[in-house]
């Protein structure tokens, strides 16, 4: 358990005593059964941690054991944030990274948008089928960082083009990776997340990949 600006938040956390870096996990909508134990989110914080970041998912307020209720905006990026603070007290002067799925890639982007305000960017940013049309005033995405997105072009939740569209529109660098016949949930394409987030997040040549391992792992 977490301190949130609501209450406790449940946690995930994989500790790394050499870590590298820190990594935050954002689950998507909880409104619609989203939770940390997402197997889109599971895969993020499982390849993170494989390359030595300390990693940690979370509850959003009101979902699974966190207490609160919904805000369904500025709240769930309020308890971001004390998670994040949490994952810093623990490995403190760690580059930061951020990775949101769906709901969550709104919940990251604009995290993004406080650290860089307070002069802490993030050095990545992986947003895999973000609600970009929640990210508008008062929210933003930081213009410091990496940012690489990945899209399904299949999705049934939320527009491709959508996202192709905002991607165009930004002030700023980024990688679009998309993801071919794969659905919003990456049914049967975890083992392409992942390797999408290897190369494109932590620049590693995923030729090589095990392409036998459990896509549910």
């Amino acid at each position: 358990m977490v301190p949130g600006p609501t209450g406790n938040l449940e946690a995930m956390y994989l500790d790394d005593t050499g870590a590298c870096g820190i990594a935050l996990l954002c689950h998507p909508n909880p409104q619609q059964g989203g939770t940390m134990l997402n197997k889109v989110v599971s895969t993020l914080q499982r390849t993170a941690r494989d390359q030595g970041l300390a990693t940690l998912r979370f509850n959003y307020r009101g979902t699974g054991k966190s207490d609160g209720t919904h805000d369904m905006g500025g709240g769930e990026v309020d308890d971001a944030e004390a998670a994040l603070a949490w994952l810093q007290e623990r490995h403190p002067g760690l580059p930061v990274y951020l990775f949101g799925f769906s709901f969550g890639g709104f919940v990251a982007a604009s995290l993004s948008g406080r650290l860089e305000l307070r002069g802490e960017p993030a050095v990545r940013i992986c947003l895999a089928a973000p609600a970009v049309t929640r990210i508008v005033a008062p929210h933003w995405l930081s213009g410091q960082g990496r940012l690489t997105v990945i899209q399904p072009e299949q999705d049934e939740v939320i527009d491709p083009q959508l996202v192709y569209d905002w991607a165009q529109a930004q002030q700023r660098p980024l990688q679009l990776v998309r993801i071919a016949d794969s659905g919003h949930f990456f049914h049967g394409k975890l083992i392409e997340l992942k390797d999408a987030v290897l190369q494109h997040v932590f620049d590693m040549n995923t030729a090589g990949a095990d392409a036998s391992a459990d896509p549910d792992a």
